[in-house]
């Protein structure tokens, strides 16, 4: 694992390299796993991510006239004056949402010179795209001493997410990446807005978070991601609801008499449960009871592989390896179809956690994971 110093260096090397000066500033946005709470974002639910040691730096400093942006994995640089939809592609589309989101919101951005570096890794669940978009709105913020509250950053960030570039997420990854604090889970209602802080120091009761990267290849991710959008808006409607969080647990049996297909009352089923497990992991994080909420995740990984049918055979064997090693819990995180298994475990198994999921890829013939042990650490900040 590299270390914020690291990828600050190289984004500051990056910058000086590719402008001939220095920059102003530093800034910094972390990649995020969820706890728990899947695909309930965009059906106005619950979640419970928080960030990662990885972090996305940008380096930046202001010009006379429009914005360049580099990184220090791509050669060249790309520039922009109007950066109008469908003008700017692959990364750069990133920055420039952002750019384009602050202006369509009204604010007067900086022309910006800025420089990219990153560990978030990408393809892994990690969103390493809202850690992108996220160092840069921050940049940008600073630099122009523009008048935008923390709570206000995520749905531009998001904007720029779904407008511009096109894809379809909720706004889990980019209020994480904006607003989490260090050791504590970021407990948001997707509705409202509205945060709160769950302590989550698992060093403190000798515990630790593995993140299991499955290196699996990802699997149709971005239409089965939006057929399953889909599905949840559309039994939404036909059971009269703005959205699917305001299907009780308590009334889903009758909610799910009122459908019809069997796929679509599948997934219902879990998105009402997983709202319910993130309140009960909440209420359990706030007794201070961290090991129980284990069958809580061991349920929330069920449910996206039974109902929501969105894992795939390296995650459901990472998870099923880490239980039999004496994972508390486990449970695939992220979007689906590949990506990460977070285990909860005792500190002083780790090891041996991880150690008995490398041999069951090895046996499967898998490509090996890669792990790491995540502590929660602080959202985007200047360095």
């Amino acid at each position: 694992m590299t270390t914020d110093n690291d990828v600050a260096a190289r984004a500051a090397a990056a910058f000086t390299e590719t402008y001939g000066t220095e920059a102003e500033g530093l800034w910094a946005a972390p990649g995020r796993v969820n706890l728990i709470g899947e695909h309930t974002d965009y059906n106005d639910g619950f979640v419970l991510p928080f960030a990662l040691p990885f972090r996305t730096v940008a380096a930046a400093g202001r010009q006379s006239a429009g914005w360049t942006v580099c990184t220090d994995y791509t050669s060249g640089s790309v520039t922009f004056d109007d950066p109008r939809p469908g003008s700017v592609d692959d990364w750069a589309a990133y920055p420039a949402g952002v750019v384009w989101a602050l202006r369509e919101s009204g604010f007067v951005v900086p022309p910006a010179r800025i420089a990219l570096a990153s560990d978030v890794p990408v393809g892994a669940g990690v969103s390493s795209s809202a850690a992108l978009e996220s160092a840069v709105l921050t940049a940008l913020a600073d630099l122009g001493g523009l008048d935008l509250p923390a709570a206000d950053r995520p749905a531009l960030a998001q904007r720029a997410e779904n407008a511009y570039v096109g894809a379809p997420t909720g706004i889990m990854d980019q209020s994480a990446a904006l607003r989490c604090t260090e050791g504590h889970a970021l407990f948001l209602d997707c509705r409202s807005g509205r945060v709160e802080q769950i302590p989550f120091d698992v060093a403190a009761e000798s515990l630790s978070v593995l993140v299991i990267n499955s290196n699996a290849p990802h699997r149709h991710v971005d239409s089965e991601y939006g057929a399953r959008r889909s599905s949840c808006e559309e039994a939404a409607r036909l059971l009269g609801v703005d959205a699917l969080r305001d299907v009780p647990a308590d009334g889903l049996d009758g909610a799910l008499k009122q459908l019809d297909d069997e796929e679509m009352r599948r997934r219902v089923r879990h998105v009402v449960t997983e709202n319910q497990r993130v309140l009960d992991t909440v209420e359990v994080l706030r007794s201070g009871r961290i090991r129980d909420i284990g069958p809580l995740m061991t349920a929330s990984h069920a449910s996206m592989r039974d109902d929501f049918e969105i894992t795939v055979p390296e995650v459901d064997v990472a998870v099923q390896a880490s239980l039999a090693a004496g994972a508390y819990g486990a449970r695939m995180t992220g979007g689906g179809f590949g990506g990460c298994v977070l285990a909860l475990v005792d500190a002083d198994r780790a090891d041996a956690v991880i150690d008995a999921v490398t041999a069951a890829y090895r046996d499967r013939g898998f490509t090996e994971p890669t792990p790491f042990v995540a502590v929660p650490g602080p959202g985007a900040t200047k360095l």
